[in-house]
């Protein structure tokens, strides 16, 4: 991967985790909305493993997709489905 890729790819992410973190604390109830947002995410990343027996697109579970679904929720497993996409793994 290209240095200018890898460079877009990390300023994303962090770009991503800003706004997740200005969205929750936002909120009046902040660790409630991010444990919220973690279970979502979790729970996106197993739907999107079941359903990729029939689709055939899944992601892996290590500690980096589940440590980006727990954090970012929906949009960090979003995020994982388009880095697939570009990275054609």
């Amino acid at each position: 991967m290209s240095l200018w890729l890898q460079i877009l790819v990390y300023a994303v992410g962090i770009g991503l985790v800003i706004a997740v973190l200005i969205a929750l604390m936002r909120t009046k109830r902040p660790i409630r909305a991010f444990v919220g947002s973690g279970a979502q995410g979790v729970c996106a990343l197993a739907a999107v493993n079941v359903v990729g027996a029939f689709t055939g697109v899944s992601l892996g579970l290590n500690a980096f997709t589940g440590l980006c679904c727990a954090v970012l929720g929906i949009p960090g497993v979003i995020s994982l489905l388009v880095l697939k996409l570009l990275m054609n793994y």
